[in-house]
């Protein structure tokens, strides 16, 4: 298959429609949200806002996407695949603006990111989807790390509202139960291939173009790349540390976003929120949108002493620099990688 014609299948009409209609669905949740804060004010705190924050907020996150770009050269380097950061980083770019656009893209967009990535470079799928995956996991190191400090002096400071028990249960179910999982998966892995052959025999029986042995191979594939990754401790401690530095990156928009309006949010609190708003991103629509920006006024009212409409103002500032932003930033590294390719 040609790249030309991949790129067709991405964008054909049904994927469009269905990209299209959860923007639209997500757009009326956000209109509701507004309306129901007081569609007057929030315009005016938009108004209102520091052009110069703001984009402080978007560079953040373009720091952020190269960080963890950085983190994928890394990981790709112990899989035995050399690859120019600049080139690199493009991909990383371009697979970004992906899994933003594609529903359900933030709860499971490895297997799509990672075909990007063979396509882009020399990296065969398995490979690339094991450096993927690896990367994804060491990005929930900093994920428990700063949403455990903001929890931690949560407690500390106060009582919990009963309003985000519900978010901060989900958090710590997330940050511990992934992990966990993850290793008991790898530990058990022969009786985890097993089963996966055993359910999947049926399916491949009634498609031509797949076999079971086939399967078996791609999976052993797969597997022998996670042990290479494994082996280069060094490598990934070097990965993990980079890792950390984009999640600094990828909160500090939400603090800027509350500078831009004269808001007080401290950095223990946005540490916090962050990673806990993620969680409504596993919602079916684009990037979470709707849910997303729901969550962080939820959180933003429920632990501090910021009003409803300028929790609304910092919540869409907020994703303009860390979603908006970085889908421009995607699509027109998208372009170029089809183009280059």
């Amino acid at each position: 298959m040609s790249s030309d014609s991949a790129a067709l299948d991405f964008v054909d009409r049904r994927t469009v429609a269905q990209i299209l209609l959860g923007f639209v669905v997500a757009g009326g949740v956000l209109a509701l949200l507004v309306d129901f804060v007081g569609t007057e004010g929030v315009v005016a705190g938009l108004r209102q806002a520091d052009v110069g924050w703001l984009a402080l907020a978007c560079l953040s996150t373009a720091v952020c996407l190269t960080a963890w770009g950085k983190a994928w050269q890394i990981v790709l380097g112990v899989a035995g695949i050399e690859e120019s950061f600049s080139r690199l980083v493009v991909t990383y770019y371009a697979a970004t603006f992906a899994n933003y656009v594609t529903p359900l893209g933030q709860a499971g967009g490895e297997p799509f990111i990672a075909y990007v990535l063979s396509r882009d470079t020399e990296a065969s799928y398995q490979d690339s989807l094991a450096s993927v995956v690896t990367a994804d996991l060491l990005n929930l190191f900093p994920f428990v790390t700063f949403s455990g400090v903001g929890f931690a002096a949560l407690l500390y400071g106060s009582e919990l509202p009963d309003a985000i028990e519900p978010l901060a249960g989900g958090l710590v179910v997330l940050s511990v139960g992934v992990p966990l999982l993850t290793a008991i998966g790898w530990r058990f892995r022969d009786r985890l291939r097993a089963a996966i052959l055993r359910f999947s025999a049926p399916l491949v029986r009634r498609v031509p173009v797949f076999s079971l042995d086939g399967l078996r191979d791609r999976i052993h594939e797969t597997e022998a790349a996670f042990e290479r990754i494994a082996r280069d401790r060094r490598a990934l401690a070097k990965a993990l540390s980079v890792s950390y530095v984009g999640w600094v990156f990828f909160a500090l928009p939400l603090y800027f976003s509350a500078q831009a309006i004269g808001a007080d949010l401290t950095l223990l609190l946005v540490f916090f929120i962050v990673p806990a708003s993620t969680l409504a991103g596993l919602v079916p629509s684009p990037g979470g949108s709707g849910a997303v920006e729901t969550a962080l006024v939820v959180l933003v009212v429920a632990l501090t002493a910021i009003g409803r409409t300028d929790a609304a103002v910092i919540a869409i500032l907020y994703r303009v620099a860390s979603y908006v932003f970085a889908l421009v930033l995607g699509g027109v590294a998208a372009l170029y990688v089809v183009k280059r390719n």
